[in-house]
């Protein structure tokens, strides 16, 4: 196919998918943290660099914040850099997992000053959303036990739900709480929150504005993400997701790297519900660059996301059904296939080119000198990474 549907190009000029700022800093899931020159030592160079990706792409007009990790004198002065840069400040996200009174619990925490602790750190995160324009406040919580016995698991959970009841109630009116999960890490034994069924049984009793973050590298071997995506959309509480890839356990990895066909599936089951560029359901990356550079990775992450949904767009909807009706399902299977296989990227590379942008955008910042330019610029300080 040399060139694309104008109804699968409309949908991709829509499309946006945001970008977290650890992303450009020094982060993994190794035994070490590899550190490369011109990392970003602030925030501000943070989002400098997440920029570049916007410029290239023109697929990620948004930067996620960490808090503590991006807290600044003055989010004004942030949010002025942001929108000089092209983007805007997005999705502020909760960290209640780098304390030592956090050791037994944050949210869930037997002690009520702990809690009150933990929830007083999410009122902090919606007074930063005040200030950067937010909408989502995403909550992840490290949180659970490592031995049968250890905890009382229903208290841990009526606590959990007594403490978002709490910040939800503090969100503003055009504000939203979405509620991430993840099957373990690091608990072992049980997890408080670790799949979409306890995410959405905790959201459902809070509101209108509170939903799922559902991370397509949580979960367990041979889950049917695609099933969970469809499940969500068809209960009206599918918030937010963050892309990215694991192979046995941890996550963190270019989305798409171990599964493009899952990738491919989650994508249609997005178009199919009506998820896709639908401003109730965000699209952002939750990736950690530890052994490749930061910024092509985020660039390669944002066109494998494009790509995909390229290619489920062509999906024959209509072929689809009818086999689906009549059972033929073989005849099923090859619509799918058909699409999947399809080589979208020299149409996609024709399409960018026809509105300005670079036919592949690897390449041209490659040929920036940007990642040369800022080695030479950011050195001395300490690189950001977690806990900076």
């Amino acid at each position: 196919m040399s060139t694309l549907p104008d109804t699968v190009l409309s949908e991709l000029e829509l499309q946006a998918i945001e970008l977290p700022s650890w992303a450009f800093g020094n982060s993994g899931t190794r035994f070490k943290v590899f550190g490369t020159p011109g990392t970003p030592r602030d925030p501000f160079e943070k989002i400098a660099d997440a920029a570049q990706v916007n410029t290239y792409t023109a697929l990620a007009p948004t930067v996620a914040l960490h808090i503590p990790w991006d807290k600044v004198e003055d989010y004004d002065v942030l949010r002025k850099h942001a929108e000089d840069l092209g983007v805007a400040l997005g999705t502020i996200n909760s960290n209640t997992f780098q304390d030592d009174d956090y050791k037994f619990g944050a949210l869930t925490h037997e002690d009520a000053a702990v809690r009150r602790k933990a929830i007083d750190h999410h009122f902090e995160c919606i007074d930063i959303m005040h200030a950067t324009g937010s909408r989502d406040l995403k909550i992840w919580l490290a949180e659970g036990s490592n031995y049968p016995g250890q905890a009382d698991l229903r208290g841990r959970q009526d606590r959990l739900n007594e403490s978002l009841r709490t910040i939800y109630e503090r969100l503003g009116d055009d504000q939203r709480l979405v509620l991430e999960y993840k099957f373990f890490e690091p608990a072992f034994y049980h997890t408080d929150v670790p799949d979409w069924g306890t995410s959405y049984a905790q959201v459902s009793t809070l509101g209108d504005k509170a939903m799922v973050c559902l991370d397509t590298g949580h979960h367990a071997p041979g889950t049917n993400i695609e099933f969970i995506v469809m499940q969500l959309l068809r209960l009206g509480k599918l918030g937010s997701f963050d892309f990215n890839s694991r192979f046995y356990a941890d996550d963190d990895l270019i989305v798409g790297a171990a599964d493009p066909f899952q990738l491919f599936r989650i994508l249609f089951e997005v178009a199919r519900g009506g998820g896709l560029n639908n401003p109730d359901v965000a699209f952002m990356l939750d990736q950690c660059h530890n052994v490749e550079d930061k910024i092509p990775g985020q660039i390669r992450s944002v066109l494998n996301v494009q790509e995909m949904t390229a290619r489920a767009l062509l999906v024959d909807a209509e072929a689809l059904r009818a086999a689906q009706v009549s059972g033929d399902v073989l005849a099923a299977n090859a619509v799918f296939m058909d699409a999947f296989y399809t080589d979208v990227r020299p149409a996609l590379a024709e399409w960018r080119e026809s509105r300005g942008l670079p036919a592949d955008p690897m390449a041209a910042f490659a040929a920036s000198g940007y990642l040369q330019q800022i080695a030479a610029d950011r050195v001395g300080g300490v690189q950001a990474g977690w806990g900076a």
